[in-house]
């Protein structure tokens, strides 16, 4: 079977993105490689082996399109409301908190948040299918 390793986006600032994701999810640097053109940075942290690739373009400088294709990112947390509550008080800017019971019955609780390129992330409620 295939094992997921990471994902990869493309920013603009390496800086503010290191800073958000370290402040947003404790990912820190796990790799880095320097190439002529482009910087590849992998991020990570001690829940999971998956990590996320950040690649900053060198002479890129106007923002990214994300386009209409992107979804999210998602992670998981042990207690929703105090992440939330965290992220406020961070000035993360996260939206509100969300119970998604479509038919009904609650099936997951989670909010979402944008990195400082406009990537959505959803951090999910560590239970049911998520736990």
């Amino acid at each position: 079977m295939a094992k997921a390793i990471h994902s990869m986006i493309r920013v603009l600032d390496e800086a503010r993105s290191l800073a958000f994701y370290e402040k947003a999810f404790g990912l820190t640097v796990a790799d880095r490689l320097d190439f002529p053109e482009f910087t590849l940075v992998y991020l990570s942290n001690a829940e999971s082996g998956f990590e996320l690739e950040l690649t900053v373009n060198k002479d890129r400088t106007e923002p990214y399109d994300l386009g209409d294709g992107y979804g999210h990112l998602a992670v998981s947390v042990d207690d929703l409301e105090a992440e939330h509550a965290r992220f406020e008080a961070e000035g993360l800017n996260p939206r509100k908190l969300v119970e998604f019971a479509p038919a009904g019955e609650v099936v997951a609780k989670f909010f979402f948040v944008a990195d400082p390129d406009g990537y959505q992330i959803e951090v999910l409620a560590r239970e049911g299918r998520f736990a």
